[in-house]
């Protein structure tokens, strides 16, 4: 394996013999389901897997989690709190379980911190930097769902939509659901930059469960030389 930027102090890449699977996708896109139904069907051919995240750091998730509650994050703050929490799943869940030869399957990774924070006006040069620090993936599946879509299922699901998900911090409209459907654009605008730079896989999440797992598991499959039916 290798890293974006300096190798972690301490960690030789040749020593991390896992694979790292990532699944990108904004709320709605049928992710959550998606990392499950990818975890069992790994775990059933005895695969050891490691499931991570954003924000489940036990160093800063709580405080981060408080502090979205009250929507009073300044936008450096909110990049330093996200880039802690990751570091710190880094060092401490994502390298050791890739040295034990575990698959590590990250719901999110840092593309999407990535994306947030270019949306919300930092300069792209320092975000990546930012995470110089984090590992290539063996492969990133990118969930793409149109925003109209993502209306419906997040309404669907919660009966309402979330504040900074919807983008109301950016003053984009005084109306939730179209600053939702516009933060929404200018995210997938971000990922179709970024997917020519780090080659994600985009798989349309607007289909059924079944034809969208059938993809997924088939890239899987292939990156990791299976030999399986499913």
């Amino acid at each position: 394996m290798r890293f974006y930027g300096e190798p972690m102090p301490g960690v030789n890449p040749d020593e991390l013999v896992g694979k790292l699977i990532v699944v990108e996708g904004a709320d709605g896109s049928g992710r959550s389901t998606q990392m499950d139904l990818l975890r069992d069907f790994l775990e059933h051919r005895g695969h050891a897997i490691l499931n991570v995240g954003l924000r489940r750091s036990t160093l800063v998730s709580e405080e981060l989690a408080e502090a979205k509650r009250g929507n009073v994050l300044g936008e450096i703050t909110r990049s330093l709190f996200y880039a802690t929490d990751f570091a710190d799943q880094l060092e401490n869940r994502i390298v050791p379980a890739l040295k034990a030869g575990f698959i590590v399957l990250a719901d999110r990774y840092i593309y999407t911190l990535m994306a947030r924070d270019i949306v919300r006006g930092a300069d792209p040069a320092w975000v990546r930097s930012l995470y110089g620090i984090a590992l290539v993936p063996h492969l990133v599946i990118y969930l793409r769902v149109s925003p109209g879509q993502l209306v419906e299922r997040n309404f669907r699901k919660n009966a309402t939509l979330d504040y900074w998900e919807s983008g109301m911090d950016l003053g984009l409209s005084r109306d939730i659901f179209d600053s939702f459907i516009r933060y929404q654009r200018l995210i997938q605008k971000q990922f179709s930059l970024m997917q020519h730079e780090y080659g994600f896989h985009i798989v349309n999440g607007n289909r059924s469960v079944r034809s969208v797992a059938g993809e997924i598991f088939s890239r899987v499959e292939a990156t990791l030389e299976m030999r399986h039916e499913f």
